[in-house]
Formats: C-alpha cells, structure tokens, sequence
C-alpha cells in the first residue's frame, strides 16, 4: 500500500516535474500575448526609430537648400537693383548736364574773329552756372570758404599771411582752388589761404 501511494506520489511527482517539464514551462513564459518569443523582433523599434532620424534629417536638408537658394536670389536681385538705381541716378545726372554741354560745344567752335572776349567770358559763366545747378541738384557742395574759419575737415592750407587782428586769426583769405562735398563726403578739400595773427 505504501509503495502504491509512494508511487502514485513519484509518479504526480513525476508528471509535474518530468524531464522537460521545465523548458516547456521557460518557453510558455517566454511566449508573448501572440504565441511569438520574446526578443525575436528586438531590432524592429530601433530601425524605425532611424528611419524617423533619417526622414528628419532628410527634411531638414531640402528646407536647408530651398532657403539657401531664396537667399541666393534675393542677393542677385538686391545686386542688380542697386546697380539700376546706381544707373538711374548717373543717367539724370548726364542729362542735366547735355544742355551745359551744348553750350560749351557752341562757344568751342565759333570763329575767334567773330567773337570778342567779354562775350566767351559770359558764356563760359553761363555753362559754368548750368553745371553747377545740375550736380547741386544731386548733392554736389562747393567749399569756397572765404573769410570763414579754417576747417581742417574741409580745408587745406597752403600758405599763410599775417592778420591785420586778433579776430582774424585762422581765416581763410583766399582759395587757390575750391572743394567739393558730395552727399556728405568730402570729395576734395578746398586749398586756401589762412591768415595768422603773430602779435
């Protein structure tokens, strides 16, 4: 009887612990909810992830080179915008100059015996003023600094000559040659005279 139930006992111990048993057991637990084993598809989340990284970055690159390529352009178009406007400018410039030019062209080939001295003079002042009233009109200053304070900005002493006063110190008494300011920028310094007080 105590053999039977010894068996009975080794043989429920048997069926449960059977060789086998427990690899069927490792298996079951390693199964999923689907019946696959667990780490048979491990690398599928890792290669999607880099696909996402690599449609990123492939994203990026094209809106990189779109920009890079509207930049271009707009340099190209600021580049030539600036250069017509340069051009607009020098062209009015040039064409207010065209009636100063006739005149000139008109006094230049007359005959010398036809015309007497004091008439040139006047038409030579008269195509001097045309000129000057065209490039004032674009930004174009005369410095012609007599009986003005000396500006070394402006100015360029060439000589010096006593002052009849204090008050006269550092005048300018004459100009050997005007200067010229476009726009604000000082183009070339009027050369001139100053005079010195030394009492």
């Amino acid at each position: 009887m105590a053999d039977r139930q010894d068996r009975s006992f080794d043989d429920d111990g048997a069926a449960r612990g059977e060789p086998g048993s427990e690899d069927a057991y490792a298996r079951g637990a390693a199964a999923g909810a689907d019946g696959t084993v667990a780490g048979e598809f491990s690398d599928a989340p890792a290669a999607a992830a880099e696909g996402d990284q690599r449609r990123a970055l492939e994203e990026q690159r094209d809106k990189y080179m779109r920009l890079a390529a509207e930049y271009d352009n707009y340099r190209r178009r600021s580049v030539r915008e600036r250069q017509e406007a340069a051009w607009r400018g020098q062209s009015d410039m040039v064409k207010g100059m065209l009636d100063a030019l006739d005149d000139l062209g008109r006094f230049a080939h007359v005959d010398p015996a036809s015309v007497d001295a004091p008439t040139v003079v006047q038409g030579a002042e008269m195509v001097e003023k045309k000129l000057l009233k065209t490039l004032a009109g674009h930004g174009l200053e005369v410095v012609n600094p007599v009986d003005k304070p000396f500006d070394p900005a402006l100015h360029e002493a060439v000589a010096t000559e006593p002052a009849a006063s204090r008050e006269d110190d550092h005048v300018v008494a004459r100009v050997y040659q005007p200067g010229y300011v476009f726009n604000g920028q000082l183009l070339r310094p009027a050369r001139v005279v100053v005079r010195q007080w030394n009492g």
